[in-house]
């Protein structure tokens, strides 16, 4: 006697679900080379080549890649924000320098940084970009920076001794003897 085997019909393999409905089936050739130019445009990016990722990100969104429309879309928008961002340009130093004070005040340390050396490249004893680095060191805890440069701040202007005794930013400072000495040379 032989037994009969039970066989589950196999249904036709049906396409992906989404919530959306079923995901478009495409020509994998097609959709290979929409990979590749992603991953191209991405690359461009990290290296901060964000002009020509901007110019590939759009050529692919004008193909109508579907799925990844809003990826592209939020890409564009990242190029565009960084190009924008290099492009500050100042009127003046002491312009930048206020910039460079708001980014500090912000929290984007090593963005203030180059915009004071930025200054003290154009003007090398500008003492306020001397006296913003200075700032800077305190709140980073680069106290030895931070006497240096508050050293250089007031050998260019000596109002700076003053103002520093005032600052707040410099309270981290005050338990050390050589920031004492630098702002109370006299006693």
């Amino acid at each position: 006697m032989t037994q009969a085997k039970n066989t589950i019909p196999v249904s036709p393999k049906r396409a992906p679900r989404t919530l959306a409905g079923v995901v478009p089936i495409s020509a994998d050739g097609n959709r290979a080379q929409v990979i590749a130019n992603y991953e191209a445009a991405l690359q461009l990016m990290q290296q901060g080549k964000y002009d020509k990722a901007h110019a590939a990100f759009d050529k692919m969104l004008a193909s109508g890649p579907g799925d990844l429309a809003d990826r592209i879309r939020m890409y564009i928008n990242a190029c565009l924000q960084q190009v924008a961002k290099g492009k500050t340009t100042f009127q003046s130093n002491e312009e930048q320098y206020d910039y460079a004070i708001s980014l500090l005040n912000m929290g984007n340390y090593e963005d203030a940084r180059t915009h004071f050396k930025t200054i003290l490249e154009a003007n090398p004893t500008a003492d306020y970009a001397f006296y913003g680095l200075a700032v800077l060191a305190s709140m980073t805890g680069a106290s030895n920076d931070c006497l240096k440069h508050l050293a250089e701040a007031i050998r260019y202007n000596p109002r700076n001794r003053i103002q520093a005794r005032a600052d707040s930013d410099f309270q981290d400072m005050a338990d050390d003897p050589r920031f004492t000495d630098l702002l109370y040379p006299e006693v």
